[in-house]
């Protein structure tokens, strides 16, 4: 991927500013800026490295088939930590947790952390949820490491979550961290770019996202099967069918839709309308939780216990990775290889591209 220099993205980052501040308009665009597939979008991270952990310590039993709240008895919190700072650690190549968060971390511009808005997009659909010892750490690392304000981080599902904060009451959050349900749902129109609808269609998706009041998204999503179509998993790209609206892709062209929404501004960040670059990053994080995880999916129970949990920056490089160096490789859930292949070639990633000859990189 094209790499971006300090200088070029401290200036870019400036104009960046007046545009993510400026009142938005409720009219959908007759056009917008396109992202430029393969170029750079976290500036700190390599957009393809991805991490991963397995440490049977993480949790206290051996319970694959298990509820949400049998699960949280079972994990212990302080492992998890620990091993989502080496994560972090491993991503960013630092030693030091602190310095690895503050790598992750990108201060929006003209803004102080004290008063960036972070949105956290969390999988609440049917019966595996994301564990409050890995939601907690982000939380606490956004705080402990950046100084944001518990009050401005919110955590949502605006499809599924209408009864996150009853079913799922993640423990362990620090003060005023806001469980936002479906954060008054997806309700407003943006702009859908290609391939979905040949980039002349528009959908609905979080209003808080398209009208930029959202500084930094966090993506944790779950580790599950699913349809054939969308590569027989559902991971990071696919969390975001709660952030846009999920009916489109039961009409016709779901893997375009699918593609198209994690191409989006609202996901990338705003693009630089002559280069097509990102010009600050809003996708900052993506976690995959499989503490527990499924071979189907997406409503079953979970069917085994791998105690295993992945990071990236880059959305696409890692369900590519995860589903093809962990599901498969290690998990034996075969993923289907023409869609991962469709993805990565949408993004422009070749399969060459990836760190440590495409190795999943342990923590």
């Amino acid at each position: 991927m094209k790499p971006i220099s300090r200088r070029d993205f401290i200036k870019t980052s400036a104009v960046a500013g007046a545009a993510v501040c400026a009142t938005p308009t409720l009219l959908i665009p007759e056009s917008e800026a396109a992202w430029h597939r393969g170029t750079r979008i976290h500036p700190h991270v390599d957009n393809l490295r991805v991490v991963g952990v397995t440490d049977p310590k993480m949790t206290k039993a051996i319970e694959p088939v298990s509820s949400w709240a049998q699960q949280e008895a079972l994990v212990d919190e302080a492992i998890v930590w620990e091993n989502i700072d080496k994560l972090a650690c491993a991503l960013t190549r630092e030693r030091n947790p602190a310095k690895a968060w503050q790598a992750i971390f990108v201060k929006p511009p003209g803004k102080s952390w004290s008063e960036t808005s972070v949105a956290i997009k969390t999988n609440h659909i049917a019966r595996q949820h994301t564990r409050s010892a890995v939601m907690s750490k982000v939380c606490h690392s956004l705080i402990d490491f950046l100084g944001v304000k518990g009050r401005n981080i919110h955590i949502y599902d605006g499809c599924h979550g209408k009864g996150m904060s009853r079913d799922t009451p993640f423990s362990g959050l620090p003060a005023d961290c806001r469980i936002e349900n479906q954060w008054q749902g997806i309700t407003t129109p943006t702009r859908i770019p290609k391939p979905w609808n040949s980039g002349q269609g528009s959908a609905d998706c979080l209003e808080h996202l398209v009208r930029g009041s959202v500084d930094i998204l966090v993506n944790i999503s779950m580790c599950k099967g699913h349809s054939h179509q969308y590569g027989g998993f559902t991971m990071t790209m696919k969390n975001h069918l709660g952030t846009f609206s999920p009916r489109p892709i039961h009409q016709g062209g779901g893997l375009d839709y699918l593609i198209a929404i994690n191409k989006t501004s609202e996901i990338l960040g705003p693009f630089d309308k002559r280069s097509g670059q990102v010009i600050y990053p809003r996708q900052q994080l993506c976690i995959v939780d499989a503490l527990w995880a499924s071979k189907k999916g997406p409503g079953c129970m979970p069917s085994h216990q791998p105690n295993f949990l992945a990071m990236g920056v880059f959305a696409p490089a890692v369900d590519y990775q995860i589903a093809t160096q962990f599901r498969h490789k290690e998990m034996g859930w075969k993923p289907n290889r023409e869609a991962l292949e469709r993805i990565l070639k949408e993004f422009g990633i070749h399969k060459g591209d990836f760190p440590e000859d495409g190795r999943l990189i342990r923590a």
